[in-house]
Formats: structure tokens, C-alpha cells, sequence
């Protein structure tokens, strides 16, 4: 049968949350706080409530072990389960007045024994402490201040905690794009993000989007970074994700409050069914990518065909994607087109590497060399302004300064004539 376990701690309160400042030892620390992936909550997005632990933790260790003035800061864990207790405690001396207010919200913590604790912030301390007592016990009997929140594992549990987790390191230690979508539950289009990849009938299926990098056996948790190796058979990323549904869903309900308050769930589920619908055609429009990746035997091929790499699906490419929502949200925003008639263009474009605009990103390599060509990223700008004059025109010199920009920077003619760019303008442009 578990014992109950006893922690000295003062009680506060701030904004909405109830907290308890303990003291541990070094060894208690170690033998009783765990990782969030230790306990299943780590694994997939929609469980995940912290950054998974990095390769900083050796020079951790290395400081307890042979710095004498070492001083690490408090450590933040969260607790579920142990049927928490406080017990306010007062203390009695022949003087009150010398007690007053020093034994204010003074008490015990008791749990039942059955209490899981794991680290929310300073998981990186935590596995320096853990290492640094196996090469020396002695550092066991030192001590750490402890700040213990309760957790909940329900879906509104994981809400509070991953905000907590992302309000502290704002104004810590920053955590960076993808560790903000996965984790952040005030940004509208991080939550829409996650709930694609969990919800869309193409998006959630396995290796569609890139989401982690790495996942090792000791809490490492890597987030996928914007680009996709050749060798991926991965659509996308999840950062490439959100960038892509915050450009499309510029005008979303959810969109319209630019406060750092979380919308509404209302306005969240309206802004889902319609951010959906408006992704499903994109993909269709681009090459009718998804019906394309799903027939395909092997999407790696799909994106870089072997010994033909230039006949690839331009839409296969992150950098791409990003481009093409970028001017899809431009035209819109303009009044140029309307959401159909974008669609239809994109629909009426070539999509292959090798042909306009796409040339435009794509370098053919001499003959020999293991690939048949490569992405040009540096010239992002470059289809940007391409695929502006192929999709919504507005003058006959826009038109030619981005053929011109075209033969400049890749040393040859641009592969369409002006004049069928010319067709595609508005009847009252220049």
C-alpha cells in the first residue's frame, strides 16, 4: 500500500492559478519528479504539454559535479493524481508580534502516495540532477526550491498546463515556431494547426506532414524544422502548416481579435470547418496534389522522380507552398479575384518543376551529377512575383519587369510570352 507523503510548502496565488512553494532534496528530486514522456504525455501532439528535453543537460552536470558555489533555481512540476491536501500550519512564541505575517499560508502538502510528479519547467536541470547523484550520492542531500502546480490529465488539464508552460518561457528561455504551435493554446492558428493534424482526413494520415524531427528514448523531442529531406515521404511540416493556413485563413473568424487571448470555441470550430474546406481545394487546385500523393506508390517520387527529378510536383516543396499562399492571401486581400476564380488559375498552371513559374526555383545540374537538378530557395522573391503576374495581373509593366527579373537572375528567356500573361489582365489595366 503507497505512504502518504508529507512536503513543508507556503500556499500562493497568483492570476488564476494556486501554486505551493516546497524545498527537496537533490535525491527526492531524483527518485520522485519524472518527464512528461516517462508518463505518456509527451507522445503525440495532442497529449503533449512540454518541449522534449535537448542535449544541454552535460554542462549541467558538470557544474554540480565540480563547482563548489553551484546554485540552480527553482524547478516547476506538476502533479496528478495522490489526492492532494494542504494544511495550513500556525506556529505559536512567547512574542506573536515577532511571528506576524511570517507564518502566513504556511502548511503542509500531503499526498496518498499515489502522485506522479513531472517536470514543467527545468527539465534540462532535472536530468543534470539525476546524472550528476549516480557519479556522486553525496549531491543527494543538497537541496532545490520546488514550485508544484496541480495538473489534470483531461484535454481542458493539458490547455492550462501548456499555457503555463509557454507563458514561462516567453519570459525565459524562448521557445521557437514549432515548439509555439504544438504547444501554445492562445494562438488561433497554432490550435487550428494541431487540430488539422489530428481531424483532416489527408493531413492526419501517418508521414503526410513532418512533425517531429527526432523522438529518443530519453526525452529528446525535436520538432521539424521548414525543409524536408530528399528522402522524406512527408507533404509537409508542420511549421510550413501553419504558415500556409494562417495565409489562407487571413480572414477567418478567429482572426479578427489580434489580442494574445485565446478565441472562442465557437469561433475556433467555425474557423476549422471553413479553414478545411478552403485547404482541401488548395491542395486540388495545386496539381491535384492530394489525389496525386494518395495514388502515388512512393511520394518521395512524387516530389523528385528518380532520373527526372525536374518533372517532380512543385506543391511537394515546402518553400513552394509558402509562396503560393503568400500571393493566394495577396489577391484576396486586393479584391483582384475572388477565393473560385484563384482556384481555377492555380488549376490552369503546369505543375511541374521544370515549367513556369516553378522554373524560376529550379536549377538544372550539369550532367553526371547525382540529381538532375536543385531548388534555388534564394529566389523565393522571384516566384513570388511570377506567380503574381500568372494568377491576378495588374498592369502590362508589372508583367515585364517580372520577366525581365526572370532573365536576369536565371540567365535565360522566360518560357512564356508576355502576351499570354497579357491576356489574363483586367480590362480597364494599363
Amino acid at each position: 500500500m503507497p505512504s502518504k507523503t508529507f512536503v513543508p510548502a507556503f500556499e500562493a496565488k497568483v492570476g488564476n492559478w494556486t501554486y505551493y512553494s516546497c524545498l527537496m532534496s537533490y535525491a527526492q528530486v531524483a527518485r520522485e519528479i519524472n518527464f512528461a514522456h516517462e508518463l505518456g504525455g509527451n507522445r503525440d501532439l495532442g497529449t503533449m504539454i512540454q518541449r522534449g528535453v535537448g542535449d544541454r543537460t552535460e554542462k549541467i552536470t558538470e557544474y554540480l559535479l565540480t563547482n563548489e558555489n553551484r546554485f540552480l533555481g527553482a524547478l516547476i512540476i506538476a502533479v496528478w493524481g495522490g489526492d492532494p491536501k494542504y494544511h495550513s500550519v500556525s506556529m505559536d512564541a512567547d512574542d506573536q508580534a515577532v511571528l506576524q505575517g511570517l507564518d502566513r499560508n504556511f502548511g503542509v502538502l500531503t499526498f496518498d502516495g499515489t502522485q506522479q510528479f513531472f517536470a514543467l519547467d527545468g527539465q534540462h536541470r532535472l536530468k543534470a540532477i539525476k546524472e550528476a547523484i549516480k557519479q556522486n550520492p553525496e549531491l543527494g542531500r543538497e537541496d532545490i526550491n520546488v514550485i508544484v502546480v496541480p495538473h489534470f490529465d483531461t484535454e481542458e488539464g493539458r490547455q492550462r498546463t501548456r499555457r503555463l508552460f509557454t507563458n514561462i518561457n516567453r519570459n525565459a528561455k524562448s521557445t521557437n515556431l514549432q515548439e509555439n504551435i504544438a504547444l501554445d493554446e492562445d494562438d488561433s492558428f497554432a490550435i487550428l494547426t494541431r487540430r488539422l493534424l489530428d481531424e483532416d482526413d489527408f493531413l492526419k494520415r501517418e508521414k503526410v506532414v513532418l512533425v517531429f524531427s527526432k523522438v529518443g528514448q530519453d526525452g529528446e523531442l525535436v520538432l521539424a524544422q521548414r525543409s524536408i529531406n530528399a528522402s522524406s515521404p512527408a507533404w509537409s511540416t508542420i511549421g510550413v502548416l501553419y504558415d500556409v493556413a494562417k495565409e489562407i485563413g487571413y480572414d477567418l473568424p478567429c482572426a479578427g481579435d489580434q489580442s494574445n487571448q485565446r478565441a472562442t470555441d465557437d469561433l475556433l470550430d467555425q474557423s476549422f470547418e471553413l479553414l478545411t474546406v478552403r485547404l482541401r481545394e488548395l491542395l486540388d487546385a495545386c496539381g491535384n496534389l492530394r489525389q496525386r500523393y494518395l495514388a502515388s506508390v512512393s511520394p518521395k517520387d512524387l516530389r523528385a522522380p528518380k532520373g527526372r527529378d525536374g518533372a517532380g510536383h512543385p506543391f511537394m516543396r515546402p518553400a513552394i507552398q509558402v509562396q503560393v499562399a503568400r500571393v493566394v492571401r495577396h489577391i484576396l486581400e486586393q479584391g483582384s479575384l475572388e477565393w473560385p476564380e484563384v482556384t481555377k488559375r492555380l488549376s490552369a498552371l503546369d505543375w511541374k518543376m521544370t515549367s513556369a513559374p516553378f522554373s524560376s526555383m529550379w536549377i538544372e545540374t550539369p550532367e553526371g551529377t547525382k540529381t538532375k537538378g536543385k531548388m534555388a530557395s534564394g529566389n523565393s522573391q522571384l516566384l513570388y512575383d511570377l506567380l503574381q503576374v500568372h494568377l491576378a495581373p495588374r498592369s502590362k509593366a508589372q508583367i515585364s519587369r517580372a520577366l525581365r527579373a526572370y532573365a536576369d537572375v536565371m540567365k535565360t528567356k522566360y518560357p512564356v510570352q508576355a502576351e499570354e500573361l497579357f491576356a489574363l489582365l483586367p480590362v480597364d489595366a494599363d
